[in-house]
């Protein structure tokens, strides 16, 4: 058994885990019985019998966002009609999409979407790479516990996720379900249906005349929880009815898919941020638990780290109870530009943590990642906005997609004859003159050297002919990335499975059309030794003396 130095050192140092349950609560506690294990309320824990499946498998997957969920820069073909809108007509989001479009024509537009962004062929297509086995498809809590502008707007969705399944039991895929949105938003971000906090800035903005102006991410908030106080960063009160509304979501959830071969298990909320209050947070996850396991026995349980993957969040949690698993999202897109080596390392960097938190916690995942190493994919910040200060290097303008779902999309095709438009928030990005920000090429490395990121980030966005290192910078920092999600944890997700822009970074159809992602399983020699490199004088060997001999 190899081991990195550091976790050697931490594990000879603490011995046994400090978060072990009190052996005298146990005790006091005589348990809820479930089919494989016992439940204890009173710390959280379980005790399963030789029955219990373990969290075995080895996961390869893409989700499938964009779809059940709306996000504007997967695909910014249902959202470039709101370009040049003010206060009353300008949709941001899939809560005010419904809300600006009314559930008539959301309902007509999204099922347009819904026929074309996901099909059999494409699920065929995932198949036949040898490269995919699973798929994570976000859904909306909405679909299953309807309120709000969702009503109407969003009928018949479930038709299709029904379609999805048995598509994906056909072709011999997996499916986690993944709640991404939340009554009230658990994160502020459009991925959770609803941006928060969200302020109309014309009425105070003079200069230029005019102008449609907001701001978001200064002043971003979360409200499923509860009230957030921004002044003292501290939640106020807690939200039951929101946490029971949730609950109820998940349980309808599982009341629909239970018996279908093709559901792997489901992940309750999609990251939920780094404020959120972790006892209140955990507690929702193991009423959770105890509903999923009531009615579908042999689902998995996939918890997100709410963006603190560390032992002491979660080491212990939940221990001995079968079928969970902890995932957590590891971009590079939010880095400060850097030389290629940068990010080599910080991939290969990743094995360590993971390593730390199998043994910590259990089976993790990495539910969430991709191959971009900018900040440029066009809204991806949100519409129309982006964080201040973002993105860190000029982008790549390519000509503005086609929209997929066909010609009478209102909106497209995007106008060549029209500069950025509005509203404009905190940052810039947006289609201007029918072009269309996006990820910045790689130059070859007699033109890049890969030691420093100085003249990386004096390169052209767009590499001149014959000096394009893009496909061999991707391709090397898949393998790494793979190395190290699948290596060391329980696999991975990539997001996403396609993008509405050309944006093979983004798009694991592309980035296998490209040969960025190999084919076939991963026991692959250029996966195993992708960070040999990397990790040389990082580890050392002991002894695993409870392991059978061969």
């Amino acid at each position: 058994l190899c081991l990195p130095l550091s976790i050697l050192w931490t594990t000879l140092a603490l011995g046994a885990s400090a978060k072990d349950p009190p052996i005298d609560d146990v005790a006091a506690d005589e348990g809820i019985p479930f089919k494989h294990f016992l439940a204890f309320d009173s710390n959280q824990t379980c005790a399963a019998d030789n029955h219990a499946m373990p969290f075995n498998n080895q996961i390869r997957g893409v989700n499938l966002g964009g779809w059940m969920v709306l996000e504007p820069w997967i695909t910014p073909s249902l959202f470039y009609q709101f370009l040049g809108g003010d206060e009353t007509n300008t949709a941001m989001d899939y809560y005010s999409f419904c809300e600006v479009l009314g559930p008539e024509e959301g309902n007509k537009q999204l099922k347009r979407h819904w026929e074309t962004w996901v099909t059999e062929d494409i699920i065929k297509q995932l198949a036949d790479s040898g490269a995919v086995n699973s798929l994570r498809l976000p859904v909306g809590d909405f679909m299953y516990e309807p309120y709000g502008p969702y009503v109407g707007c969003t009928d018949g969705a479930l038709d299709y996720v029904d379609a999805l399944l048995d598509w994906a039991h056909a072709y011999g895929l997996s499916v986690l379900l993944d709640i991404h949105t939340q009554k009230g938003s658990q994160n502020g971000f459009d991925n959770s249906g609803q941006s928060q906090r969200f302020q109309w800035t014309s009425k105070i903005s003079s200069f230029p005349r005019g102008m449609t102006t907001f701001q978001h991410w200064p002043i971003r908030a979360a409200y499923w929880i509860g009230d957030f106080d921004s002044d003292a960063v501290t939640y106020t009160n807690i939200n039951h009815d929101n946490i029971a509304h949730s609950l109820r979501a998940i349980e309808n959830l599982v009341d629909m898919y239970a018996g279908h071969p093709a559901v792997l298990g489901v992940e309750p909320v999609n990251e939920p941020w780094e404020l959120t209050p972790l006892k209140e947070l955990k507690k929702f996850y193991w009423d959770a638990y105890l509903i999923v396991k009531r009615k579908a026995p042999y689902w998995k349980f996939i918890m997100h780290d709410s963006f603190r993957f560390n032992p002491e969040t979660w080491g212990g949690f939940m221990k001995g109870c079968p079928d969970r698993a902890l995932d957590t999202h590891i971009y590079q897109a939010w880095m400060d530009p850097s030389s290629r080596l940068t990010f080599y390392n910080n991939a290969c960097a990743q094995k360590e943590q993971i390593a730390l938190m199998e043994r910590e916690f259990g089976p993790v995942v990495v539910g969430e990642w991709s191959l971009a190493t900018d900040n440029c994919a066009m809204w991806l910040n949100g519409f129309n906005d982006n964080i201040p200060g973002f993105p860190r290097s000029p982008c790549k303008y390519i000509p503005c997609s086609l929209p997929y779902m066909g010609s009478d999309q209102p909106g497209t095709p995007v106008d060549p004859g029209a500069a950025i438009q509005g509203p404009h928030g905190t940052g810039m990005s947006g289609p201007s003159f029918g072009l269309c920000p996006v990820d910045r090429d790689w130059m070859t490395e007699r033109y890049n050297n890969e030691e420093t990121g100085s003249s990386w980030m004096s390169s052209p966005p767009e590499a001149p002919r014959g000096r394009d290192g893009t496909d061999e910078v991707m391709s090397l920092l898949a393998l790494k990335k793979i190395s190290a999600f699948s290596g060391i944890g329980h696999g991975f997700y990539f997001w996403n499975f396609r993008t509405d822009l050309y944006e093979p970074q983004w798009s694991y159809l592309l980035a296998l059309e490209r040969g960025w992602i190999p084919k076939g399983d991963l026991s692959d020699e250029r996966i195993i030794n992708s960070c040999h490199r990397e990790d040389v004088g990082a580890f050392v060997c002991e002894a695993n003396r409870e392991s059978p001999e061969e």
